[in-house]
């Protein structure tokens, strides 16, 4: 399956899943939440039939430590939410490192089902 296009239409739109850990509904911002976490977190290549699905964050986070790495890591986030989550259009990110290969993103958007402008803070990658 090819990534969604941008230009579609999401206002007034719901998308529904289920809770990765607790298996109940999930919706809203809470389910934006998981996807974000669960794309970013994925390796692309490690999805069978969506090779494409995820992001390039994964292959970085043990990278040594340089200038060219935040950089890096920021254009990774940028380029996976744009072709897999067409619910938020990506205004800004940042991140600290957490130690041990995690890094904590905060992210700021257009979530575009109601058009609001949100901040998603405590996106943890590993």
């Amino acid at each position: 399956m090819a990534p969604m296009k941008r230009g579609r239409q999401l206002k007034g739109i719901k998308m529904r899943g289920m809770n990765a850990a607790t298996g109940k509904p999930l919706d809203g911002i809470d389910h934006l939440r998981q996807s974000i976490v669960d794309i970013l977190s994925t390796r692309k290549g490690t999805r069978v039939m969506r090779r494409d699905y995820g992001s390039d964050v994964p292959n970085l986070v043990d990278r040594p430590v340089n200038d060219e790495l935040p950089v890096d890591i920021y254009v990774a986030v940028a380029e996976a939410l744009a072709a897999w989550e067409p619910r938020l259009v990506l205004r800004e990110a940042s991140m600290t490192a957490m130690g041990d290969g995690a890094i904590e993103f905060a992210l700021t958007g257009d979530y575009l089902p109601d058009g609001q402008t949100l901040t998603l803070t405590g996106i943890y990658v590993r």
